[in-house]
């Protein structure tokens, strides 16, 4: 395969990259995994990943400029073994955090994984086969740390070429993540995931334990950037499918997990902006309103930050849990200040609710592994610990936010330091700033959500 090769001569060429063995055999030196909080008796875990962002062609040279084709020609800022702040992640940067997560002992049911492989280049640097190439090896990556391990895939805005646009129907992209995602998944799930890159499936941790759905949406054909899907009023019918699943699930007294790659909501680092068409947010807010008492929690990738929402219903009671999870890739732009460590995170549930009781997010020092040549993988907090609440539930989220809300909260400072992932703990949220945090965690739909952002401006005028 010829590789794509960008005006600096970074070539993608995914040669080197595919020879999978060889790689994991030379995996650097990792910090032994640490021990981690203990496990209640009668509790299930389950992994999440998201945002892998694989740049092939990172590698050590004396001209920053072509370090990385992700950070597209500007220089990058101190690169080290496992990566750079303006580069998406380097291969050893992916094994070493799978590697911690394996080593760690943790006991995991399952594992989501929430999307985007590929690097953010150009689209002439990619290709349909690079991307698909690259899907495919991340696959392979996870499958061979983790080869009994149930994984549960959503499709991210970069795994399409030309990425987030993909499309209301069958797809070369499509069938190939079908193929290579078989292993994981039954033979309907499969067929969905070939027609519109979606999904259901049941899991069942234990024998006790009654069977989770899950549930993996498509919310790419809902991304703002897709042009494929514009004017669209249900993208292969998935918002009619959804609804039938959840029916399906209520009938039969299922709890369900959403997963997908682009949350819902509104963006908690610029107002009045949702990552996905206003008209689609509201049709699923709805949607998940009316289904709260059977979905469990939702779990997204895609802004590469840890931040959570509450969806609440008509009349202010919070009636479901929502997290996003920060990425792999430290990756930021040029134009951005700040970044992000590299993240993995461990969820705790009730094995018959599956409501969710806890989280444990972990991290890599990325300054300090460069430094060192060592992925020192650390346990960055836990939630219930760190806010000082019960569990994950939604009356417990909400009454987290109200202490973040407080004038001077230092737990807000806490908050917003975990929102990137350890990178700056010096970083300050002015008021415009955590208002704009505050109201994206509590308020999903548009018309609580411009009352929050609206009850804010007009104090100013007080």
């Amino acid at each position: 395969m010829e590789g794509a090769r960008g005006a600096r001569g970074v070539t993608l060429s995914l040669w080197g990259l595919l020879l999978l063995g060889n790689v994991r055999q030379e995996l650097v030196s990792a910090a032994p995994a640490r021990a981690s909080p203990e496990v209640l008796s009668g509790v299930g875990q389950f992994w999440h990943i998201t945002d892998l962002h694989l740049d092939p062609t990172y590698h050590i040279t004396i001209n920053r400029t072509q370090v990385c084709a992700s950070s597209k020609g500007v220089n990058a800022s101190n690169p080290g073994l496992f990566g750079d702040f303006m580069c998406d992640s380097p291969y050893k940067l992916i094994l070493s955090a799978l590697k911690y997560m394996k080593d760690s002992g943790q006991q995991a049911t399952f594992m989501i994984w929430t999307g985007d492989s590929p690097p953010h280049v150009p689209a002439k640097e990619l290709s349909t086969k690079i991307v698909i190439d690259i899907i495919g090896n991340m696959t392979s990556t996870i499958r061979s740390f983790f080869p009994g391990l149930q994984v549960f895939p959503a499709l991210g805005n970069h795994d399409y070429w030309p990425q987030d646009q993909l499309p209301a129907s069958v797809s070369e992209v499509y069938s190939a993540v079908a193929d290579f995602w078989k292993p994981w998944l039954t033979d309907e799930a499969v067929s969905t995931l070939r027609k519109g890159g979606f999904y259901t499936q049941t899991v069942q941790p234990s024998v006790t334990s009654p069977p989770l759905r899950i549930i993996s949406l498509n919310t790419v054909l809902y991304y703002v950037p897709n042009n494929v899907t514009l004017n669209m009023t249900d993208p292969a019918n998935q918002l009619e499918w959804l609804e039938q699943v959840l029916e399906m699930a209520l009938q039969n007294n299922e709890k369900v997990y959403v997963i997908g790659h682009v949350p819902v909501g509104y963006l908690p680092f610029v107002r009045n902006t949702t990552a996905i068409r206003g008209y689609y947010n509201e049709r699923l807010i709805e949607i998940f309103r009316r289904y709260s008492n059977v979905i469990a929690g939702q779990f997204f990738g895609h802004t590469h930050r840890d931040s959570i929402m509450i969806l609440l219903d008509k009349k202010g009671k919070p009636i479901n849990s929502l997290f996003v999870a920060p990425a792999v890739t430290p990756v930021k732009s040029l134009r951005q200040v700040d970044s992000n460590n590299p993240g993995v995170r461990l969820y705790q549930y009730d094995p018959f609710s599956y409501s969710v009781l806890d989280l444990w997010q972990f991290y890599l020092n990325l300054t300090e592994a460069n430094m060192k040549n060592e992925s020192d993988w650390k346990l960055e907090y836990v939630m219930t610990k760190a806010y000082g609440i019960e569990d994950l539930k939604p009356e417990s989220l909400h009454g987290m936010v109200k202490q973040l809300s407080a004038p001077h909260s230092k737990l807000f400072s806490k908050y917003y330091n975990n929102y990137f992932v350890s990178y700056d703990g010096n970083k300050f949220c002015e008021e415009h700033c955590r208002v704009t945090q505050l109201c994206a965690i509590q308020y999903l739909d548009l018309p609580t959500y411009k009352d929050c952002i609206g009850n804010e401006d007009m104090s100013q005028y007080e």
